[in-house]
């Protein structure tokens, strides 16, 4: 059994997962299937390896089927549900999840990306740098598609490049974060909000990193990248 982490991790699971749409109608994306089993069980899985014991799930669009399919626990992880009535963003759905954080900080995954990452090496590096919020990067050939983070030679983050905005090649936000409970307690309540575009540029000045990670890293949120998704998760350990 791996030494746990101290740390509540929260999965995105609320999107309305338009994008994949034309291939995957008719449930979440986080229960789309690759090679016979939802995304999430792989996230589970990795959660799970990497020491987690407590997952709040942040669901909305069609949430009662992930809480049908995976109930209460997935092995040793215990799973609680934090459903939004109406789309709250990114932001605002880990803000309506607070109450159910058992830890000073959360390990926030999105629920259509996976990250080849040693988990453990990211909370001993986060701890080390003294963050208050440190975000998951992956290095990919081109940012266009994503944005761009920008960082100073400590890990620093210094500024965001929208989409489009710059092509080439730089690091882009993973999709998965450690957030210190004071940060989300500023998260404005009751409405919709995005981390990405809202409270991580607010959050610069207030210690936010960018942890620089060389494994492989995959977006299924469209259906081209889905497709690819069965071969890559063959390749996980």
């Amino acid at each position: 059994m791996p030494e746990l982490i101290e740390v509540t991790a929260a999965i995105l699971a609320g999107g309305l997962g338009t994008r994949l749409r034309a291939v995957v109608a008719d449930r979440p994306k986080v229960l789309a299937e690759i090679g016979g089993r939802p995304v999430l069980a792989y996230l589970l899985d990795h959660l799970a390896d990497g020491g987690v014991r407590d997952v709040v799930l942040c669901t909305g669009y069609l949430g009662e089927q992930v809480q049908a399919t995976f109930g209460d626990s997935y092995g040793r992880l215990r799973l609680v549900y934090s459903q939004e009535s109406s789309p709250l963003g990114t932001a605002g759905a880990l803000r309506l999840a607070l109450p159910l954080v058992k830890s000073d900080s959360l390990l926030v995954m999105n629920g259509d990306s996976f990250n080849e990452v040693d988990l453990r090496a990211v909370w001993t590096w986060h701890g080390a740098q003294g963050a208050e919020a440190t975000l998951l990067l992956a290095e990919v050939p081109d940012t266009t598609r994503y944005g761009r983070v920008r960082l100073d030679a400590d890990g620093l983050v210094q500024g965001f490049d929208e989409k489009n905005d710059t092509g080439g090649p730089g690091w882009i936000n993973a999709g998965m974060y450690l957030l210190n409970h004071r940060l989300l307690a500023t998260i404005p309540a009751g409405r919709a909000v995005s981390l990405e575009r809202e409270m991580f540029p607010a959050w610069i000045s207030g210690g936010l990193y960018g942890y620089r990670n060389n494994g492989r890293f995959l977006d299924i949120g469209t259906p081209d990248d889905y497709a690819l998704a069965e071969s890559f998760f063959a390749l996980v350990n």
